[in-house]
């Protein structure tokens, strides 16, 4: 394949996972207002322990399969791949029906741990059957994992891409029809709402399934082509091929992992600490808010940032494999700094204009709003994980980022209980902010270790984005001080998009042109703000 086609490839997945995570966002909004705080809660009580046994059951499998299928096409070995296809194929829907099989029949044993029975809230009974309704996912999700990274390992990115959307869209549909028709419709129950909503990735994965099938029958015939060029020259047996696949596949799943298993500590904890301190009658309200509904609005800044930044990990590899120390040590540079640049400023202002954010997409919530105040800055710490644990694999030191991992799980589980009892939800974020700040340390002094890389530049640039930071929000408080007073402002949501509007707007600006004026744009960005320095030089 060309470079511009792999390039285009490489946009069109891009693009693909960049629009399937954006309606993973969306769509909570209308669905919170659907369901309401209990309704989210039961939800997910039910995915986190999902979300554990699929990245289990498909362990790393798409970004392994398309690195090991991309090696040996190259090598001419087309076969090898198609072998691993093949029994992959057999493996991966081995592994699905037992981790299905597995989950539903703990379901009873997983729901007595995060809940108990006696309050007003959710029962045990109604956890059991949300656990028992999203585990028929696990079916299909491992096998769709499989047939994206064979056709990944072929260069092959529509397929991914469009399977991932559809597969979302599908989700999405299904998940709030049956929540509405449930719910407004026939007046149904809360929890048939919420199983079914659940029970929604089973269907959005028959859709996505549905979409790779087609682009099977569609390439088969060119896929064939390439076995008569076959060298035959290596026969790898299936147990090496495995091995291989392993060794590709283990960091991935382990940084996959790293939110669920901080959610799985939470799930485990959270209520009981919160009833210990005589809040059970609020703790599953507080539970939704905090690791549902306020996760999925910071997890955006963190999303946007690391898309930049990872895309300089392919060149990272490049140079630290050539032993290109100066080369290496200015693309982690830029890495850290694009990263940064774009948390920073959009962390402080969701912080910054709490409530108005949290009004906007939810409706008026004093703890929701709070809970976003002290939640925000853990964003930084989530996009530095990401980008961390992407570089070390960069460097081939991937097995650290699973002890810097268990390292900042442990302390989570240590401080979880004893914050909650302290601070009641917001204790359980700081034991996730810390947690997180353990882990993010750790991958830090690794690099320095082993890339030989000094922080110095990060910290001083680190610096100067604070400063602007720190003027951005002065200005932002301004601005909205003022719209309150003009616009009456009680917390109504008609209000609170316009403050978030306005408040986000001036504060683009102010950032953007601080980082103009200083040239800061230019020596993260390059080319693409040339023309800045140019004009700027040209002032009198």
């Amino acid at each position: 394949m060309s470079s511009s086609n792999l390039l285009r490839g490489t946009l069109i997945l891009t693009i693909g996972v960049m629009l399937s995570r954006l309606l993973g966002l969306i769509y909570v909004f209308p669905f919170e207002a659907l369901v309401g705080d209990r309704g989210g809660a039961l939800y997910g009580y039910g995915y986190v322990p999902y979300t554990i046994f699929i990245s289990i059951a498909t362990m790393g499998v798409p970004l392994a399969v398309s690195k090991f299928v991309s090696k040996y096409n190259a090598l001419g070995e087309y076969r090898v791949g198609r072998r691993l296809f093949q029994s992959g194929l057999l493996l991966m829907s081995f592994t699905g029906f037992l981790s299905f099989a597995i989950l539903y029949t703990i379901a009873p044993m997983i729901a007595p741990l995060v809940i108990s029975d006696g309050g007003n809230g959710n029962t045990v009974e109604d956890v059991t059957t949300v656990i028992r309704a999203v585990s028929f996912a696990l079916l299909l999700v491992p096998l769709m994992s499989l047939i994206r990274g064979f056709f990944q390992g072929h260069e092959s990115m529509g397929p991914t891409a469009i399977s991932q959307v559809i597969e979302q869209l599908v989700r999405i549909i299904f998940l709030l029809g049956s929540c509405y028709v449930v719910l407004k419709v026939l007046d149904g129950s809360l929890v048939t709402a919420i199983s079914l909503s659940t029970f929604a990735a089973f269907i959005g994965a028959l859709g996505g399934l549905g979409v790779l099938i087609w682009y099977w029958f569609k390439r088969k015939e060119a896929l064939d082509e390439l076995l008569q060029k076959d060298k035959g020259q290596l026969q790898p047996s299936l147990s090496d091929m495995y091995k291989e696949l392993i060794m590709y596949a283990a960091p991935f799943v382990f940084t996959g992992l790293a939110m669920p298993l901080f959610q799985l500590i939470d799930l485990f904890t959270f209520n009981r600490a919160m009833a210990s301190i005589g809040l059970a009658a609020v703790s599953e309200k507080a539970y939704a808010i905090f690791n549902i509904w306020v996760q999925k609005l910071i997890i955006i800044p963190v999303t946007l940032a690391t898309s930049f930044s990872l895309t300089l990990i392919p060149a990272i590899t490049k140079s630290y494999i050539e032993r290109n120390r100066k080369l290496l040590r200015k693309q982690l540079n830029q890495t850290f700094q694009v990263m940064l640049f774009l948390t920073l400023p959009a962390v402080a202002g969701m912080a910054l204009l709490a409530e108005p954010v949290y009004t906007t997409f939810y409706g008026y919530d004093k703890l929701g709003s709070e809970v976003l105040r002290w939640y925000a800055p853990a964003a930084i710490f989530f996009a530095l994980f990401s980008v961390t644990s992407a570089i070390l694999q960069g460097i081939n030191k991937q097995r650290f980022t699973v002890i810097g991992l268990t390292i900042g799980l442990f302390v989570k589980l240590i401080f979880n209980y004893y914050f909650i009892t302290k601070f009641a939800t917001i204790g359980a974020v700081l034991a996730t902010t810390l947690g997180y700040f353990v882990s993010v340390a750790f991958n830090l002094w690794i690099i320095k270790k082993y890339a030989k890389y000094r922080y110095r530049l990060v910290f001083r640039r680190t610096l100067l984005m604070g400063i602007f930071t720190a003027i951005m929000c002065i200005v932002v408080s301004v601005v909205v001080a003022l719209l309150e007073i003009a616009l009456h402002y009680n917390g109504g949501k008609f209000d609170s998009i316009v403050l978030v509007f306005i408040g986000a707007l001036v504060g683009a600006a102010a950032y953007f042109y601080m980082s103009y004026r200083s040239e800061l744009l230019i020596y993260l960005f390059g080319d693409r703000f040339a023309f800045l320095r140019k004009k700027k030089r040209a002032d009198p």
